[in-house]
């Protein structure tokens, strides 16, 4: 397991390599979780434990709940939105991310997705977002981005992150392969 010192949150991510060569240079200029150094993804549970709390046993616990978890194909074909602040791709299907999260949040109930502050869960690939940038450059990213679309993904993996607010903070505490 990962030294977790210096860290303030910790997240449980399903990375998404392949959207990086669409969406990286985006993210880089529009999502500040790339500049914290976090990799295009769909967040499974944020925020997670804090980082005091990340243990052996805890890393046992998201292992048990996660390795029998079937890996799965999904296709990002639409971008989208939250109101005019957030751009997004839209995993389809997006079952299987609910169904980790719903998997993940029943393990540790004490870490709703996002605090509790949404009712629903939508699962998404963050392009950018209005504390970033503009909605000018909002705009543009989606168009550009909405061209080279779809991306292709085998989801086969899922990490443990933790980090801060600095740049480059976040790294890797575990990671989880999906079965099959």
């Amino acid at each position: 397991m990962e030294n977790l010192t210096g860290t303030t949150e910790t997240a449980v991510i399903v990375p998404v390599p392949a959207a990086d060569a669409v969406v990286g240079t985006y993210r880089q200029e529009l999502d500040h979780s790339a500049l914290w150094g976090v990799p295009a993804h769909v967040t499974v549970l944020y925020p997670f434990l804090p980082p005091e709390r990340i243990t052996a046993a805890v890393v046992d616990g998201l292992g048990e709940v996660l390795t029998r978890t079937g890996a799965f194909e999904c296709v990002f074909s639409r971008v989208a939105w939250f109101g005019r602040e957030v751009v997004w791709l839209a995993p389809e299907p997006a079952g299987p991310f609910r169904a980790l999260t719903e998997r993940v949040w029943r393990r540790f109930p004490e870490c709703p997705p996002y605090g509790g502050a949404h009712a629903g869960v939508v699962p998404h690939l963050t392009i950018g977002s209005t504390r970033r940038a503009g909605t000018a450059a909002l705009d543009r990213a989606a168009a550009e981005v909405r061209a080279m679309l779809p991306i292709r993904a085998g989801i086969d993996r899922v990490r443990l992150i933790a980090g801060s607010t600095a740049p480059g903070s976040w790294r890797p505490v575990a990671g989880f392969a999906l079965a099959g």
